[in-house]
């Protein structure tokens, strides 16, 4: 057996991010399961991975073979500044850099100043180009990037069209996160969350403009003819749209005894919802990847979600399910009737197979490795043998 002499590369995965609730180490690594699971995705690939996080506290956790280190830096106030990642980016001494978020141009300048000579790799979080003042900061940010992740590379478009994308950058499609959910026995978890419905139809997101929940209830409604069994299950937190979805639904015969507001539910229970439910719907405008999306394709549950760039990578360009164009409720009509249709067994086990295969621990963590790869030998052809990590103290 031939034993492979290289050592594991070494990636420090950073958030800028700062909890404005100041909460301890390890409620983080609870409430944000993607700072976990997007390093234990790296790490299932044979990649060590470092997690270094904003936090007002100091501190060092190991989770799941991850070590985890939170303390003070950024520019946030009482910070310090950038001085205590430096020391600690000396100490690892990483091959690659990865950023959580493109929003944090002065940081990762500052960071770029304590790792010359080790590639940065920035990942969008549903960031959005920034207002026309704020784009220069934002240009000289980027173009330290030696690479650029987005869900879809379609979403770098607005970047690149604002002049804000480095050319000697390369794009890479990498989901934000994944989902531990699982397929379950869909009779038990309709015994447990007494949903029912033919089809039963399940909502998981804000009721907000962007999600456009009076479009999908309009389109509910439209389908009920056809469907005369079909029941609507709303999950939300933030709800600014709350009345107006109330009053929709009071005033439609064909929603009043269809529709039901559950409101804020633990993460458990939306897991258990999902496999209880037939069909999942979302009527997003925009969407930095989606991960109630994500959540419901680990269970199996077909979705019916609007034709947005991070949903069509998701879905496979709508390999499972159906898309449908935003605002449009005839369109989101035609989908629920032809997706309800098809429902069932075998369509639930395509669509965790698609999962499995593009959006799994093991799927994600295999693009996570390829990009790192990638980008680390680009970067050692491109300069002289990188020497032992100096940084700069600050």
């Amino acid at each position: 057996m031939t034993i492979d002499p290289r050592p594991l590369l070494h990636v420090a995965q950073l958030g800028f991010f700062k909890d404005p609730q100041g909460r301890s180490p390890s409620e983080l690594l609870d409430l944000w399961p993607t700072l976990v699971d997007v390093a234990e995705a790296a790490s299932s690939s044979g990649v060590r991975v470092s997690v270094v996080q904003a936090c007002a506290r100091t501190e060092q956790l190991t989770r799941g073979g991850v070590r985890y280190y939170f303390l003070p830096f950024g520019e946030s106030p009482g910070s310090g500044g950038n001085a205590p990642l430096g020391k600690l980016l000396r100490s690892l001494s990483p091959d690659v850099l990865h950023v959580h978020g493109l929003c944090f141009p002065r940081d990762v300048l500052s960071l770029a100043a304590l790792a010359p000579d080790r590639p940065i790799i920035l990942q969008d979080h549903a960031n959005g180009p920034p207002r026309i003042w704020r784009r220069a900061s934002w240009r000289r940010g980027l173009s330290v990037a030696a690479a650029i992740a987005f869900c879809a590379t379609e979403q770098a478009r607005p970047f690149a069209n604002a002049g804000l994308l480095p050319k000697h950058a390369p794009l890479y499609e990498i989901p934000e996160s994944t989902s531990r959910f699982t397929p379950g026995d869909r009779e038990e978890a309709r015994r447990k969350t007494a949903l029912h419905g033919d089809p039963a139809v399940l909502w998981v997101g804000h009721l907000d403009a962007n999600k456009d929940p009076l479009t999908v209830l309009k389109g509910i409604g439209a389908a009920a003819g056809a469907l005369p069994e079909l029941r609507l299950y709303c999950c939300f937190g933030v709800a600014p749209l709350l009345r107006p979805v109330q009053e929709r639904i009071a005033s439609d015969p064909n929603l009043r005894d269809r529709v039901q507001l559950l409101g804020r539910v633990t993460h458990e229970r939306v897991e258990q919802l999902m496999r209880a439910a037939d069909l999942f719907v979302l009527g997003s405008h925009r969407e930095g990847s989606g991960y109630s999306l994500i959540e419901a394709l680990a269970c199996g549950l077909p979705p019916v979600v609007t034709d947005i760039p991070s949903f069509r990578t998701l879905t496979g360009a709508g390999a499972v399910g159906e898309l449908w164009p935003c605002g449009d409720s005839h369109a989101l009509c035609a989908a629920l009737l032809s997706v309800a249709k098809r429902s069932g067994g075998e369509l639930r086990a395509a669509v965790r197979a698609h999962f499995d295969r593009e959006l799994s621990f093991d799927a994600l963590g295999a693009k996570l490795a390829a990009m790192y790869q990638e980008v680390n030998e680009r970067a050692r052809r491109a300069a002289v043998p990188a020497p032992p990590f100096i940084g700069m103290a600050r």
